[in-house]
């Protein structure tokens, strides 16, 4: 008898809410920099910066480009008369203060809006100004940090107290043969897992290792702790250009501490909004000047990774454009993403990778080189492929 083949490693699924059009929420205490922050980040003034809590009460949207060399080389290449770039989903939240688990300030607007996004930019206050008022009374960024940490955790644990508590009343005539009834025991112990990380470990739900049959738990509960997040500390334009500030060890060895991992960009609000307001050629001798440049295009490429997005390509002389999938999309559904009849009558797609085409110079030299490859319904997509789909009458 032939030997077995070795069963193949199960595929991990991803936390979140599946799909392509994830958003991330900007969230923070009162008078931090969200709202200034927001503007900058979508050139626009929808909103509100004031100073006092509470000025942005119904979340703000904007779509941000993603910046991409990829992207800019390959527009170079084709000269398109389009040009469509990745775009991240941006939204600017009121501001949270101490209490907004139970209902405090805007606490359960401002929690079912976070519960509405996939992904969190927490920033960070780190810089004085007697003109700015803190909602706390003076800077403490560790202590703000650990307000918002505690509110979300709290809300989750209520969230899923409430859940268990319907488990557990449903769960009590279950038997032991059918495999529904097994399969309701599975989910009451998962959650009562998710129970005890929150209360007992005291850990961010997705700061844990589960298993799949646990991941599709979690996702069913749209948890604020299982969000990832991406810590931003707003300094003082000075602060920012010396690369220095009293606050950034205590606020790293904070993160290191509770959500080791979760990743720290420092920037200026203050600099940022100077450099928005000048040419694109102002802005780089500027950025030249002081020996720095700006923050927002590694901030908006960081909130995408951590939404596990990645993009591929379609380029020709009418566009070059790049499509938004998650990690682990397998290349039926990527093609669905531009339109679902390329999944449902999907046939193939001829791939490139980006990197051959930038060695060879052009699409007939990857060709040339055995290098464009048809790829079937398995072929999972690669961050930078290049595509051509195939799709039945």
């Amino acid at each position: 008898m032939p030997p077995k083949k070795a069963a193949a490693a199960e595929k991990k699924v991803l936390l979140g809410r599946p799909g392509n059009n994830l958003k991330i929420g900007i969230v923070g205490l009162p008078n931090v920099g969200k709202s200034s922050f927001f503007n900058v980040l979508s050139k626009t003034d929808l909103g509100k910066a004031a100073n006092f809590p509470y000025a942005t009460i119904n979340p703000e949207e904007a779509r941000i480009p993603v910046p991409d060399p990829r992207f800019d080389w390959l527009c170079d290449l084709y000269k398109p008369a389009s040009k469509v770039p990745a775009f991240l989903t941006c939204i600017d939240i009121a501001g949270l203060t101490a209490g907004a688990s139970t209902g405090a300030g805007l606490g359960n607007a401002f929690l079912s809006h976070v519960r509405a996004v996939d992904g969190i930019f927490q920033v960070v206050r780190a810089f004085d100004d007697a003109e700015v008022i803190h909602v706390e009374g003076d800077v403490d960024p560790c202590r703000d940090m650990e307000i918002i940490s505690t509110e979300l955790r709290l809300k989750d644990i209520e969230w899923v107290e409430k859940h268990l508590d319907g488990l557990k009343k449903t769960g009590r005539a279950l038997g032991n043969t059918s495999l529904a009834d097994k399969a309701k025991k599975e989910e009451i112990a998962t959650v009562e897992k998710i129970y005890n990380v929150l209360t007992k470990e005291n850990k961010d739900v997705r700061k844990v290792e589960w298993n799949n049959k646990e991941i599709d738990v979690v996702n069913g509960l749209q948890l604020l702790t299982a969000k990832p997040v991406t810590y931003l500390v707003n300094l003082s334009e000075r602060d920012y250009i010396r690369k220095k500030n009293k606050w950034l060890p205590k606020i790293k060895a904070w993160i290191d501490e509770h959500n080791p991992g979760d990743p720290l960009i420092p920037f200026s609000v203050a600099l940022e909004e100077r450099l928005a307001n000048m040419s694109d050629e102002e802005r780089k001798e500027e950025e030249q000047r002081l020996g720095v440049t700006s923050a927002l295009g590694k901030i908006t490429q960081a909130g995408y990774s951590s939404l596990d997005l990645i993009r591929y390509f379609t380029c020709g002389p009418d566009e070059v454009r790049a499509w938004t999938i998650r990690k682990g999309t397998k290349a039926p559904q990527a093609a669905g993403v531009i339109h679902s009849d390329f999944e449902n009558k999907f046939v193939c797609g001829e791939i490139m990778s980006y990197e051959d085409l930038r060695e060879y110079g052009s699409e007939a030299a990857v060709k040339a080189a055995g290098k464009l490859r048809q790829q079937g319904k398995p072929y999972e997509m690669v961050d930078g492929d290049i595509a051509y789909w195939k799709a039945g009458a």
